[in-house]
């Protein structure tokens, strides 16, 4: 479990060699691609950390189409956060877009955490107040920014993901159509722009 040890010691401030007791408190778990791990109308049990693979969190609207809300790649958490503390039913759905292996962190994960090391106390306030502005980010740029300007951030937030999801699962992202997609993507070719996709 390379990548949950190395999220854990860098990003939540766990001692290297204690990160291996942290195993007890969760769960691990394949899936194949497009296996749900949370469906509408259900209610949300665990935040999910990709250990390896690609998931995605989506709503579907009345007239059938995807609104994708945020991918997953590895060494990534995601979960609806709504369903998992206030108990209500998702109006999502989380889906593996590659073959994947996750760990189920439960609910109480990061508490458990911050009692046996109090040093993670201000790691997790931290990446909880970076996901509040990143939301923020996200709304904004929906709202405000030009589908280029949404796609340069796409880019920037999953530089690797070019290659590992097809066109229409972008612009569901970017929130435009997969044609709009296309005439973005050759603008930039024509501004001779190149995307890093390392």
């Amino acid at each position: 479990m390379k990548n949950i040890n190395n999220y854990l010691a860098k990003v939540l401030n766990v001692p290297l060699e204690r990160v291996n007791m942290c195993s007890l408190h969760y769960e691990a778990k394949k899936v194949q691609k497009n296996q749900f791990l949370l469906q509408y109308g259900e209610i949300c049990r665990y935040i999910y950390f990709v250990e390896k693979g690609l998931l995605k969190m989506y709503s579907i609207d009345k007239n059938g189409k995807e609104h994708i809300i945020q991918f997953a790649p590895e060494s990534w958490l995601i979960s609806d956060r709504s369903s998992l503390y206030f108990n209500e039913k998702s109006v999502y759905y989380i889906e593996a877009v590659e073959d994947s292996e996750i760990l189920m962190l439960p609910p109480d994960f990061i508490n458990r955490l911050i009692e046996g090391f109090p040093n993670s106390l201000e790691q997790s306030d931290i990446l909880l107040q970076k996901h509040i502005k990143s939301l923020q980010d996200r709304i904004n740029s929906l709202l405000a920014e030009t589908a280029e300007e949404r796609y340069m951030k796409f880019i920037k937030m999953y530089p690797d993901l070019l290659l590992r999801v097809p066109q229409w699962m972008i612009a569901s992202y970017l929130g435009i159509t997969p044609e709009s997609l296309s005439r973005v993507r050759k603008e930039l070719a024509r501004k001779n722009f190149v995307p890093d996709s390392k």
